[in-house]
């Protein structure tokens, strides 16, 4: 019988560290054939995450570049429509949330071809955020929907969706396990005059903590409020909106903030090890200080990670200054760390499942 012929769509750093277990598992049963919308197009956001993961190298780069989401949206549905015709699939399969997810979610199900969700289920409960726009369209979309978490499962069954549901556990817990000791290799946080332990790590770069004055000028005065030393490896995004504000310089004036260019998976999983706490606005970040054990503060209303809240590991700030620093203020986190995000094979069950879908279909004649 035939493998499961697969075209996987990635686009960002998130979806590469995804891409990194979870393809090596689907290509010992499965035929896949990698897609990189072009997304992220920096070096520093893009090949490095190739070359340092071991991602196999994509069979097509669209190489969408910058614009506005909708402009992307347009020119990668428009690419990935002569991709999935010169290279018909089996199966679709996306990640997360991002403009490329619902790109390749769109092309794939107008086309008539089946979908797969990784990351599917997640809810922030924030309709204005795009990244939720995305995720929830991808969901209804999809013919097989792979969970991390018990409440993403539950999820989506208020939402009427059971069929296609596999509860697997987080594909970006399986790269932190993969890459744990080549992270641990990397140079220290000495590289940039700090002590293990006595740092923060900063990052933030999502459309509603720079996309207005109000919330540049608001996450300038979170940096004010920071009461330690702390590193900024800042995403090109995020530079380029302060620059533009006329912000910049006044983060060089902030006493012991070193921001840095953006820097690569190992690199920056030893960081987030060696530092005190995280203060970001990412969801996968926010997963990875929860595997490391350290504490975070995620200057978001809301998040699809509740657990990590709920459990004590994370606490919700928004860009308020004040509340960031109550946090920073406690920053002890629980003894105990639950299991919610699997075991570390979620790649191999995904490969399982998609194999085991893919023999179990019906067949003319059978």
């Amino acid at each position: 019988m035939s493998a499961v012929r697969v075209v996987s769509i990635v686009g960002n750093r998130p979806q590469f560290v995804k891409a990194a277990p979870l393809s090596r598992a689907l290509r010992l049963r499965a035929e896949e054939r990698l897609v990189h919308s072009g997304q992220h197009y920096d070096p520093a956001l893009a090949d490095l995450f190739f070359d340092e993961l071991d991602i196999p190298e994509p069979d097509e780069n669209l190489g969408i570049g910058p614009g506005t989401p909708l402009g992307q949206l347009a020119a990668m549905v428009t690419g990935l429509e002569r991709v999935l015709a010169d290279h018909p699939p089996d199966v679709v399969l996306v990640y997360g949330d991002t403009t490329t997810t619902l790109a390749g979610a769109l092309a794939a199900r107008k086309l008539g071809h089946p979908l797969a969700h990784v990351e599917a289920g997640l809810r922030s409960f924030a309709p204005s955020m795009p990244e939720e726009q995305n995720r929830v369209v991808t969901d209804h979309l999809s013919q097989l929907l792979f969970c991390p978490t018990d409440t993403a499962v539950d999820n989506l069954a208020r939402e009427g969706i059971e069929a296609g549901v596999f509860r697997v556990g987080d594909v970006m817990f399986d790269a932190s396990l993969l890459f744990a000791e080549a992270a641990a290799a990397r140079p220290g946080p000495e590289r940039w005059d700090l002590r293990p332990g006595e740092y923060l790590l900063v990052t933030i770069h999502r459309a509603a903590a720079t996309d207005t004055p109000e919330a540049l000028r608001a996450l300038v005065e979170v940096l004010r409020a920071l009461d330690r030393p702390a590193v900024f490896p800042m995403h090109p995004r995020t530079r380029a909106k302060l620059e533009s504000a006329g912000l910049f310089g006044e983060l060089d004036a902030i006493p012991d903030l070193t921001i840095v260019p953006p820097i690569g998976y190992l690199d920056f999983s030893r960081a987030l090890r060696d530092a005190r706490a995280v203060v970001t606005d990412s969801g996968g970040v926010q997963k990875e200080a929860f595997f490391a054990r350290v504490p975070c503060v995620t200057v978001r209303e809301e998040t699809e990670w509740v657990e990590t809240v709920e459990s004590g590991f994370n606490r919700l700030t928004g860009l308020d200054p004040e509340r960031v620093r109550a946090a920073l203020a406690d920053l002890s986190i629980p003894a105990e760390q639950p299991t919610f995000y699997g075991d570390g094979r979620a790649s191999e069950e995904i490969a399982e499942a998609l194999a085991t879908w893919w023999d179990s279909r019906p067949t003319s004649g059978g």
